[in-house]
């Protein structure tokens, strides 16, 4: 989760303090604000991941509800299969376990090259070993765990040739990279506020025109129709039919903000420099004995993410003294991708993740605490 610009915060406490209505059930002006205001947000976001059109933009609660509304709604045929790769973090993988079990489809995982990084010619030997029978390849476009990105473009060239449709995970990827959904040609594509500046508990799911006309209904209710009668419904046209119920009107304002805020600055500055304090980083860690990185050696293809572990320290044990010593807050444990750390006999490692606000000072004061830390691990 990220810290909050002020323009957020601002947009946010603007909504409730002078028009805290309704969207799209009454006609007085509060109401007509509000559906200002959230038309703004769903265009400033068609405009910051390049979709052709408004309504291909969804607005939902995070990126999970996103994946679970394209896997509980495709028009799955049984004995279709689905592809995702070893490193899913499990808001991209536990959804198409339940739906493969219950519709009778096949899940298989494509495994990673031997340094972490996507390895294409593991995904083209899927999609041909099946023959067709591909219907959706779901991959993370940026990792959690190392931060590896991987080839869109080709992996969506590789897949429409399959006749596969393609769904990327971009929680990782929004937040420090470009996002060009017609360059990429993504039929679907998830990310959260909470790790882009944004609130919690909002997120879009972008979804070409044809893809999303193509999907069942998933959740149902006030705003997902025109008319009905007992026994029948007239349903919205897109994207209403898919955002059910009273939505977080706050919190799509807050979204459209922080997009807006993140297109201001640049997300090629923002790459660059995360990746000039990666590097610091990597460099201070690498001359620790005993100590791993997960992902490739290359610092600047794992973005803002380092995930490491000291010999002789549990994961846990580094984050818990770099918070009590230095306020250095850094995540331990699986990060929900926990497949993998069972596929590699790992407990979890420990994982700084920097962003435009961080410092070189403040990795400097990181690498100095850690060193601290990793001599309790030789003890």
């Amino acid at each position: 989760m990220t810290l909050r610009p002020k323009p957020v915060i601002d947009a946010i406490n603007q909504y409730y303090e002078e028009f805290p209505a309704c969207a799209g059930r009454s006609i007085h002006s509060l109401s007509q604000k509000v559906d200002e205001a959230v038309y703004k947000a769903r265009n400033t976001i068609k405009k910051f991941v390049n979709a052709k059109q408004d309504k291909e933009v969804i607005f939902l609660r995070n990126t999970t509800e996103g994946i679970n509304l394209v896997a509980n709604s495709f028009p799955f045929t049984r004995g279709d299969v689905i592809l995702v790769s070893d490193k899913e973090h499990n808001s991209n993988l536990l959804p198409w376990q339940v739906v493969a079990k219950k519709k009778g489809l096949k899940l298989d995982v494509v495994n990673s090259n031997e340094d972490n990084t996507f390895s294409l010619d593991n995904f083209r030997e899927k999609l041909s070993t099946y023959q067709g029978r591909v219907k959706m390849v779901a991959f993370g476009s940026t990792s959690n765990l190392d931060g590896v990105s991987i080839p869109t473009k080709a992996v969506v060239k590789a897949a429409h040739k399959a006749g596969s449709k393609v769904l990327f995970d971009a929680a990782q990827t929004a937040p420090h990279h470009e996002l060009d959904v017609r360059a990429t040609g993504a039929d679907f594509v998830a990310f959260s506020g909470h790790k882009m500046l944004g609130p919690s508990g909002i997120g879009m799911l972008y979804g070409s025109e044809a893809s999303l006309s193509h999907l069942n209904h998933y959740t149902v209710g006030g705003e997902t129709i025109q008319d009905t009668t007992y026994y029948e419904a007239t349903w919205e046209e897109l994207p209403h039919r898919f955002e059910a119920g009273l939505q977080h009107y706050a919190g799509i304002i807050g979204l459209g903000a922080a997009a807006s805020y993140l297109k201001k600055i640049g997300l090629k500055n923002i790459e660059k420099h995360e990746i000039t304090l990666n590097k610091q980083l990597d460099e201070g860690i690498r001359s620790m004995p005993g100590a791993t990185i997960i992902g490739p050696h290359d610092a600047t293809q794992r973005g803002g993410i380092t995930s490491f572990n000291l010999a002789g320290m549990e994961a846990h044990d580094v984050a818990t003294m770099l918070s009590a010593s230095k306020d250095i807050m850094i995540r331990s444990g699986a990060h929900c991708a926990h497949s993998w750390f069972n596929k590699h006999k790992l407990q979890g490692s420990a994982r700084a993740s920097l962003y435009l606000y961080n410092t070189e000072e403040e990795v400097a004061t990181c690498v100095a605490e850690l060193k601290e830390v990793a001599k309790l691990g030789k003890r």
